[in-house]
């Protein structure tokens, strides 16, 4: 099991340096990932017919390829994850052009996690259509596919249009891996499907379980092998001496199927510093 931590996006603040000691922290504690979530615009909540989401325009968030810039060049090996990027929202040839270049400067250290989004305040803001995300993000995986592999590219589909065209450079081995998150039954049978991995939003291994059979089913049908497929699983550390605990938490989530566990730390309102010292404990006890 592969084990890595979630950028405090919320607490972190905006001072690089403590960006960069958190993220060093992390890869010398023995993460081998960072994750970080992805939220463009932030909704005032008296906006005409209310909003109800966990964020607003007063949620701090950092915009991960523009942060994953930064701490590719401060960090040597800690994978980079977007978990995830809400991918309708954005025009899919410029994410393949990012996430290329991302990918490359890194040396391949990017997992790129995308999901079709709750928000549409966003969608809204981004001039992309709310309603017909689902089937869009397909299409939007097949173009940057393509233009990962290929110089060229002539594609033609209901939405994206690129006629002998590429992008340049173009990420190592031709290929960025592509992990889906979200729950619903479209996105489960799309992960199984078509993606590289899954972010499934589970709170219990009992409940892991019984998710990752359905994407493996799904895979099974689609006649890939569901072996293949990597599972995310998250767990929480609000004090640090409770580590221990969720180490074994951790440990029922590979049991149950995950491949790939990260230690989130916000929602108890810590320091930068505390961030620090929480997945330190964490990492100490779980060797």
């Amino acid at each position: 099991m592969q084990l890595g931590v979630v950028f405090p996006q919320t607490e972190i603040g905006n001072d690089p340096s403590v960006i960069r000691d958190y993220a060093q922290a992390a890869e010398q504690a023995g993460y081998e990932h960072l994750l970080a979530f992805d939220h463009v615009l932030g909704a005032d909540r008296d906006r005409p017919g209310g909003f109800q989401g966990p964020y607003d325009y007063e949620t701090p968030f950092h915009e991960p390829f523009t942060l994953f810039g930064y701490l590719a060049g401060v960090t040597e090996q800690l994978e980079l994850v977007t978990g995830v990027i809400i991918l309708p929202q954005r025009q899919a040839a410029l994410v393949a052009k990012q996430t290329a270049q991302l990918h490359a400067l890194s040396g391949g250290r990017l997992r790129l996690g995308v999901g079709v989004g709750w928000n549409a305040v966003e969608f809204e803001g981004l001039g992309e259509n709310f309603h017909n995300r689902g089937a869009r993000i397909e299409e939007q995986i097949a173009l940057m596919r393509a233009l990962w592999r290929d110089p060229v590219v002539s594609f033609e589909g209901r939405w994206h249009r690129v006629t002998k065209a590429g992008i340049n450079p173009l990420p190592p081995g031709g290929v960025i891996p592509i992990w889906m998150g979200g729950m619903s039954d479209p996105v489960i049978e799309r992960t199984g499907r078509i993606a590289d991995g899954w972010f499934p939003q589970v709170r219990e291994p009992d409940d892991l379980r019984a998710a990752v059979e359905r994407v493996q089913a799904a895979a099974s049908t689609a006649g890939r092998d569901p072996s293949e497929i990597g599972i995310e699983a998250r767990v929480s550390v609000s004090d640090p001496a409770a580590a221990g605990e969720v180490v074994e938490r951790a440990r029922a989530f590979e049991q149950a199927g995950a491949t790939h566990v990260s230690v989130n730390t916000m929602g108890a309102q810590f320091t930068p510093q505390q961030h620090i010292d929480a997945i330190r404990a964490f990492a100490e006890v779980s060797r």
